[in-house]
């Protein structure tokens, strides 16, 4: 495995940082996630009583007093704003891992197309090290990408998730706080 990884050149490194940086993103927000669901997702009197960080600047709106359409933007607009905080890494990573993988694509093939130019004859093995380096950084910037790709997809539907229960507390405790419940 390692010896793939030198073949494909110096664009691995950045790879590598892409997938750890990803896996590591990827594992921090479905922790995050499935916490703050399971916690929303109680009967709105416990909600009360607990007091979850999420909630709190719904609650502190509404012994403000402040009205629906402002609780509205402060539970769930501002809310959703900082649970979704580091999804656009996600993407960003899932954006451009194939790009450096072709990046190392190209580099590979100059390489390649340097040794015909600079023999007059040429056979496969003077070649090799340039593909080898086109088709492994290609390779790896694709292995990284799709699964983050595919978890920036999950987590941003989690994140809607979260800002649809989120909508539905805040419009609960205003009308039942604007009912004098």
């Amino acid at each position: 495995m390692i010896d793939f990884f030198l073949k494909g050149g110096f664009l691995m490194y950045p790879i590598l940082l892409c997938s750890i940086a990803g896996v590591a993103i990827l594992i921090n927000k479905a922790v995050q996630y499935r916490g703050v669901l399971k916690m929303i997702e109680q009967p709105v009197n416990d909600l009360l009583r607990i007091r979850p960080a999420i909630l709190l600047p719904v609650l502190k709106g509404l012994e403000d007093g402040c009205d629906g359409q402002e609780l509205s933007i402060t539970g769930t607009k501002k809310q959703v704003r900082v649970i979704e905080r580091g999804l656009s890494w996600l993407g960003l990573i899932a954006t451009i891992t194939p790009l450096i993988g072709l990046t190392g694509t190209v580099i590979g093939m100059i390489k390649a197309f340097m040794v015909i130019a600079k023999s007059t004859s040429v056979n496969p093995s003077m070649l090799a090290s340039g593909i080898w380096e086109a088709l492994i950084t290609t390779a790896a910037g694709l292995l990284v990408a799709i699964p983050i790709h595919v978890g920036h997809h999950y987590l941003e539907k989690q994140a809607d998730e979260i800002a649809f229960v989120l909508k539905e507390i805040t419009m609960s405790l205003y009308m039942r706080c604007r009912d004098g419940v």
